[in-house]
């Protein structure tokens, strides 16, 4: 991954390794919460709203390459049941670890000799611009992973009547009498046969028969 553009040290999800240091093994833990920012979940499906209070709990760790950040965030996430449709919520907790890099060194945290242009390698990484780091990007990973792909208001939820629509749940002894299609296809058709012959009839000129019988 490439270096981050100028960092905003005014995001709230941009955070300052200065006072930690980097002396290998310096620790600092952090609280912080933020304003969820927009998209935050499995779109669609759950997430947390846009603008929702997200708790944000940090440790932060020195280490030779850069520094290693282990957190967790909780929110209060919604969405729809994917069964009866009934919007639902439930408590988010969403654990994550990533080390961000010193741009300036090498994997075992000595000072690059020389800058080495090798994308396959930095594809994955996540570095340090100025001692300042974005957590957004494993904010969202973390939540994504923390949330079910297929959300439901209850782990027993009977979902819809898949004939008029009903909320099974809310009455359990819910049904409606079989037909035999065999024979709603005889009754349709019977019925269609008596209609068509009231119709000839009703359309029938008076005297017809009579003429044609003489």
């Amino acid at each position: 991954m490439a270096l981050n553009a100028r960092l905003d040290h005014r995001n709230p999800l941009v955070f300052d390794t200065h006072e930690l240091g980097r002396r290998p093994g310096a620790l600092q833990r952090l609280t912080r919460t933020i304003d969820a920012p927009v998209d935050l979940g499995i779109q669609g499906v759950i997430g947390v709203p846009e603008g929702a209070p997200v708790e944000l709990e940090l440790r932060l760790e020195s280490v030779m390459e850069g520094v290693l950040v282990t957190g967790t965030a909780r929110a209060s996430a919604k969405g729809e049941c994917v069964r009866c449709l009934e919007p639902l919520e439930q408590v988010l907790e969403a654990d994550f670890q990533e080390m961000f890099s010193y741009p300036d060194a090498d994997d075992r945290g000595r000072p690059k000799a020389e800058p080495v242009d090798d994308a396959e390698d930095d594809e994955d990484t996540l570095f340090l611009e100025d001692g300042l780091f974005d957590l957004e990007p494993v904010l969202r990973d973390a939540v994504v992973l923390a949330l079910p792909m297929q959300p439901v208001c209850q782990d027993d939820c009977l979902g819809l009547c898949s004939e008029c629509g009903v909320r099974l749940t809310d009455d359990p002894d819910h049904h409606h009498d079989a037909v035999d299609i065999r024979w709603a296809a005889l009754q349709g058709l019977a019925g269609s046969l008596e209609d068509g012959e009231k119709d000839e009839l009703s359309g029938a000129e008076p005297g017809v028969d009579e003429k044609q019988e003489k």
